[in-house]
């Protein structure tokens, strides 16, 4: 998922917020603003909202603390991991690849979980040094912040341990099955289709509550469950695809026929001698025989139309500095991933700094769908 919002870096990984976000963020502000009144009626409403903003910002925070300890294991343990993303059903930690053996992913998967909870008890335990009886109201805003907090914290590492891939549970049991299998493929079809089942369990009980008493809470349930069933769901797809592109490298997909054209072209001209009449959507900018850029329909919407007489390619092309890239002897599969990931549909290939093609993934989805064919998949 791409971050539309980049808040910094945290020991070098890039930090973001997804738009959805503000949904849930909106949705906990006003559930604790109900809250804080029911509980304190003594409060003013200045105290309750500063309380209720403080405590989501701060239960964000946690969140990014849960993601960040995944991210810190993967890199302790070889894996580069360079974003981590807020989005409206949690967050994420970007992996560059997938754990390859089952140690690294038990230990990636478990750190969120740990770490949610030792947050939980470090924050109850400084509200009971504060004076905070358990089980009963906290009196005061500080107090009640470092309660909800603590509470919610242990929910959200035990709610991780529900054994559904992709939940940190189920990356859990996944680590589990792959130690006593010896497959990795095997153990996440297994932790995928227990997934389905629980993400479809969450469903029926979040509409069965929904109709009850549960109101609000039955349909967020619900909610939660379909993401695990479609994110099951899409880990099983995606070890299908996996399979149908085993044993072949970029260099057996690429396409060394790659359209280039001069980077002192007049945009306009680009678009009515080349875009259009070509059918390509993907050109490369070479200068002096090395890749200068990218340029794709993508950034051409980027320049008013007004100005593509007078704007040449160069100027609006991607330059390279911003080009994901790939060498030939990477796997075709972690190509597919890198296209999905970055949110791009073409990547370069360049070995020794020279250009040697490109790889795209209207080509990698036809061979998938061929082999598929084929091999009766």
């Amino acid at each position: 998922m791409k971050a539309n919002i980049k808040l910094g870096t945290v020991f070098g990984v890039e930090l973001g917020l997804h738009y959805s976000w503000f949904v849930i963020a909106l949705l906990i502000m006003v559930s604790l603003v109900g809250q804080f009144h029911a509980t304190n009626r003594n409060w003013t409403d200045a105290v309750v909202w500063s309380a209720a903003i403080l405590t989501s910002v701060l239960f964000f925070a946690a969140l990014f603390a849960h993601e960040l300890s995944h991210a810190l294991v993967a890199r302790a343990r070889g894996l580069p991991v360079h974003k981590i993303t807020l989005f409206l059903l949690g967050g994420m930690a970007q992996l560059e690849q997938e754990p390859s053996d089952a140690t690294t992913e038990f230990w990636m998967a478990i750190a969120g979980p740990i770490a949610s909870c030792a947050i939980g008890l470090i924050l109850l335990a400084l509200a009971r040094a504060s004076g905070w009886v358990p089980w009963t109201t906290a009196q005061t805003p500080g107090v009640a912040i470092l309660v909800w907090l603590g509470y919610i914290n242990l929910v959200l590492g035990v709610f991780n341990l529900i054994p559904g891939f992709p939940l940190d549970g189920g990356r859990v049991l996944r680590a589990i099955i792959w130690w006593i299998t010896g497959s990795a493929d095997r153990s996440t079809r297994i932790a995928a289709q227990i997934g389905q089942l629980i993400g479809a369990g969450f469903i029926a009980f979040g509409i069965i509550s929904f109709f009850g008493k549960g109101g609000f809470s039955g349909l967020w349930f619900a909610l939660i469950g379909w993401f695990v069933l479609q994110a099951a769901g899409a880990s099983i797809m995606q070890l299908q695809v996996g399979s149908l592109l085993r044993g072949l490298r970029v260099r057996d997909v690429m396409s060394q026929d790659c359209p280039s054209i001069d980077g002192n072209m007049r945009l306009q001209e680009f678009v009515d001698e080349h875009l259009l009449k070509t059918g390509q959507r993907c050109f490369l900018v070479v200068g002096d025989q090395y890749l200068a850029g990218l340029i794709t329909p993508h950034e051409v919407r980027q320049i008013e139309r007004a100005r593509w007489p007078f704007v040449t390619v160069r100027e609006a092309m991607r330059p390279v500095s911003e080009i994901h890239s790939l060498s030939p002897d990477v796997p075709a599969m972690q190509a597919m991933e890198m296209m999905g990931r970055e949110n791009v549909n073409q990547l370069p290939i360049i070995a020794n700094g020279q250009l040697q093609g490109i790889v795209t993934r209207a080509h990698l989805i036809q061979l998938i769908h061929s082999r598929a064919e084929v091999l009766g998949r």
